[in-house]
C-alpha cells in the first residue's frame, strides 16, 4: 500500500504539438508525469512498466494525435541468446574493463560525449548541448541512476547511463567513441546491460522506444526476443512487427 500511495499522486498533462525528432513531416504531444520530487524508483519503475521514460527529471510518454508509432520496448533477458554478429561483438570487446562512476560531471565524459554527438547526430541539436545541458539530460535524477565507464588499454570508450528499476534496468543513454573502425561499442553495451540484468536477477532491459520507420531506432530491433507494449499490453514482437 505504501509503494502504491505516491503513484496516485502523479498526475499528468500533455503538451502542445511539436515537430517529432524521429519521423520527418510530423508533429508530436507527450503526456508527462508530475510533480518530479515524488517520482522515485518504485514510482518510475510503474510508469516504465506502463510506457513512460524520463529525460533528466522530466517522465513522459508519447501521446500523439493519429500516430503510435513509438513502442516502449524491452528485452526478456531469460529468453535472450546473442547471433552471431553479437557474439563477434562480445569477442571483439571483451577486454573493456567496467567501473561505476559517481553520478557527477566529469570533464572527460563531457568531451567524448561531444565528440559522439558530432559524428553520430550532427545538426540534431544535442551535438551543440553545453555543460548545463548535459548535465540536465544524464546527471538529474530523483531514481536509482547508475553512471558506467567503459575503457580499453585505460582508454575511455563508452559511457553508459542506466536506470535500475523493481523489474529491470532501463538505459537511459549511451555514447561511445565514434572514431574507432570496426568498433561495436553500442551493441557492446546493451549486451552488456543484458547479462547486468542476468546477475542482478532482473527480468528485463527496457530500451525505450522503437519506430519501425526509424533508423536511429534500427538497432533495438536486433536484440531479440523483443516485447512490446502495443494498445496497453506487453506482448512479444513478432517478423511482421518489424516489416
Amino acid at each position: 500500500m505504501q509503494q502504491d500511495y505516491p503513484y496516485a499522486l502523479i498526475q499528468f498533462y500533455v503538451t502542445g504539438p511539436y515537430d517529432c525528432s524521429y519521423l520527418a513531416d510530423q508533429r508530436a504531444r507527450s503526456q508527462v508525469a508530475t510533480p518530479n520530487h515524488i517520482i522515485d524508483t518504485p514510482v518510475y519503475s510503474e510508469l516504465v512498466r506502463n510506457g513512460f521514460r524520463r529525460s533528466g527529471v522530466f517522465t513522459y510518454r508519447p501521446y500523439c494525435d493519429h500516430c503510435r508509432a513509438c513502442v516502449p520496448v524491452r528485452v526478456p533477458v531469460a529468453k535472450f541468446v546473442p547471433n552471431r554478429s553479437q557474439k563477434r561483438a562480445l569477442q571483439r570487446h571483451h577486454q573493456m574493463t567496467v567501473r561505476e562512476m559517481p553520478l557527477e560531471f566529469n570533464d572527460e565524459h563531457y568531451q567524448l560525449y561531444q565528440r559522439y554527438q558530432l559524428a553520430r547526430h550532427a545538426g540534431g541539436g544535442m551535438d551543440q548541448d553545453s555543460r548545463e545541458q548535459y548535465g540536465h539530460f544524464l546527471l538529474q535524477s530523483h531514481v536509482d541512476t547508475r553512471l558506467i565507464e567503459f575503457r580499453q588499454d585505460g582508454i575511455l570508450r563508452m559511457v553508459c547511463i542506466i536506470d535500475w528499476l523493481t523489474d529491470g534496468l532501463s538505459s537511459v543513454y549511451t555514447f561511445f567513441d565514434p572514431e574507432i573502425p570496426n568498433a561495436s561499442y553500442g551493441t557492446w553495451g546493451v549486451l552488456w546491460q543484458i547479462e547486468a540484468c542476468r546477475q542482478l536477477n532482473l527480468p528485463y532491459l527496457y530500451l525505450g522506444y522503437w519506430i519501425r520507420d526509424s533508423r536511429k531506432m534500427a538497432y533495438k530491433s536486433r536484440f531479440r526476443p523483443l516485447e512490446g507494449r502495443v494498445a496497453g499490453n506487453w506482448r512479444p514482437l513478432t517478423d511482421s512487427d518489424f516489416e
